[in-house]
């Protein structure tokens, strides 16, 4: 609510100030880059996708309350600099380099400060934080280039130019940087990002604070290109924002493909634990196997289905970057309720997952640089492609196959007089019913058993099977759907 007052303020005085017809021109304009940064943004995070209210938080503070703050600081800084000024340097071009970068950065930052606040164990990492700091900037631009593009409108209107000032302004601010304000802001995503990831006390403290004041010099060295004229322009921008464009991108792309990694390498403990099928920790470290796996689930159920299954892989990627960060010694408060929380979720979408991810991993087999732990060599199979060990369930064929611990399951047909649920509904209770219940309940001629051979426990020679919850994880109780 507050935050919807504030945009109604923060258009308010623009339309007062240009005029509505030179308003909604601008409005209109300042609408066609938005919609290609935004997915631009949301494309670097869909390895571990933030929920989608966070996303419209941050936009919202800085299209609405992080420019409205802007405008009315940088208004009255610059009539007071023009009371005191009495250099021979413009005042508004001092405002523009000194007041500006600062007043801008801070109220943009303060949007990830928030977050970090009240929902801080959603970010992960630096790809987390920079894209919600890129997400608030891209808001506040919109609002900027409102204002800009209805104040050179004006400008021509009442000179008579036509629309050359209109047309500049936009080629300038919508073609050629859309993505400067973005840019500026992940520096200080970046700062807190990698403070995140930093096990010194040092480095939390001063990551941050770097990332601000690089924002805050990079700011100020775009709205300086202007003071030169179009060569400074040129010359800032293929000197400094495409290179740390590049960079940006390279980096965040990597820091991506970090994440990605860390769930190939934690989620197979929780496989070999019973909680997730022995295709799933790969194929969710894939966003091609994701994709396969969505459009599985949404063609053999409904549009829901997909939904739910993006929810399950951002649950299992939280669940492995947990896991990770806990191993490595970082602080995880009330580690033990977030992972069961998280098991407890994927364990409900268990049979809308199953399926679809290993039809993805028939579709798309990915490529693990890493096996399982205490997985035997010949599990892999030749050119470097991963195969499960040969003591877990195989992948059953079309038309045939297995559930999970009740009956036939997915892919066969059901018994004479009885029918199954739909696509992505399980009558099953949690973990099996019985001690023969699942296909696999004992093992096959010539199963390797033991710590050796399996990676599970020596026990005399039984076999446990992998996608079974151990006795001390079983829960008869109905499970409660938590917030994690």
């Amino acid at each position: 609510m507050l935050l919807a007052l504030c945009g109604l303020v923060m258009l308010g005085l623009v339309r007062e100030e240009t005029g509505t017809e030179a308003f909604f021109v601008g409005l209109g304009l300042a609408v066609l880059p938005a919609p290609a940064v935004v997915l631009a943004f949301r494309w670097l995070g869909r390895a571990h996708p933030l929920p989608w209210r966070t996303h419209a938080f941050v936009l919202a503070w800085g299209a609405c309350a992080g420019a409205l703050i802007a405008l009315v600081t940088n208004s009255f800084a610059a009539v007071w600099l023009a009371d005191i000024w009495s250099r021979p340097v413009d005042p508004n071009t001092v405002a523009a380099l000194a007041v500006a970068p600062v007043v801008e950065e801070s109220v943009k930052a303060t949007a990830l400060l928030l977050v970090l606040v009240f929902r801080g164990r959603l970010i992960r990492g630096p790809v987390d934080a920079v894209v919600l700091t890129g997400l608030t900037a891209t808001g506040f631009a919109f609002t900027e280039n409102i204002l800009y593009l209805a104040k050179a409108f004006g400008s021509d209107r009442d000179e008579g130019t036509g629309a050359a000032v209109t047309v500049a302004t936009f080629f300038v601010r919508a073609v050629f940087s859309p993505f400067a304000h973005p840019l500026f802001t992940c520096m200080t995503g970046l700062g807190a990002g990698l403070a995140l990831l930093s096990r010194r006390r040092v480095g939390r403290v001063l990551l941050p604070v770097a990332g601000l004041l690089l924002a805050m010099a990079m700011h100020a060295a775009w709205n300086g290109s202007t003071v030169f004229g179009p060569l400074g322009f040129l010359v800032v921008y293929v000197t400094l924002m495409i290179p740390a464009l590049g960079f940006t991108v390279w980096l965040v792309l990597w820091h991506r493909q970090r994440e990605l990694r860390t769930v190939r390498e934690t989620l197979p403990r929780y496989a070999l634990a019973g909680w997730l099928s022995p295709y799933e920790p790969l194929a969710l470290g894939s966003l091609r196997s994701r994709r396969v796996a969505a459009e599985f689930a949404s063609y053999h159920g409904v549009r829901a289905d997909a939904r739910r299954l993006r929810t399950y892989a951002a649950a299992a990627t939280r669940l492995a970057l947990l896991r990770s960060d806990a191993e490595r010694g970082r602080r995880t408060p009330d580690f033990a309720r977030r992972e069961r929380a998280l098991l407890d979720h994927l364990w409900q979408d268990r049979a809308l997952a199953r399926p679809a991810f290993a039809h993805s991993w028939r579709l798309v087999p990915p490529r693990a640089p890493h096996l399982l732990p205490a997985q035997p060599a010949r599990a892999a199979a030749p050119g470097g492609w991963y195969a499960p060990p040969q003591w877990w369930p195989r992948t059953p064929p079309p038309g045939q196959g297995h559930g999970y611990g009740q009956g036939a399951g997915h892919g066969a047909p059901p018994p004479y007089g009885r029918t199954f649920p739909p696509y992505g509904h399980s009558t099953a209770t949690y973990g099996p019913t019985g001690p023969m219940s699942h296909p696999h309940a004992t093992a096959p001629a010539g199963t390797p058993t033991g710590a050796e051979g399996t990676g599970q426990p020596s026990g005399g020679g039984t076999y446990r099977d992998p996608w079974v919850p151990p006795p001390a994880q079983r829960r008869q109780e109905p499970l409660r759907r938590r917030q994690w």
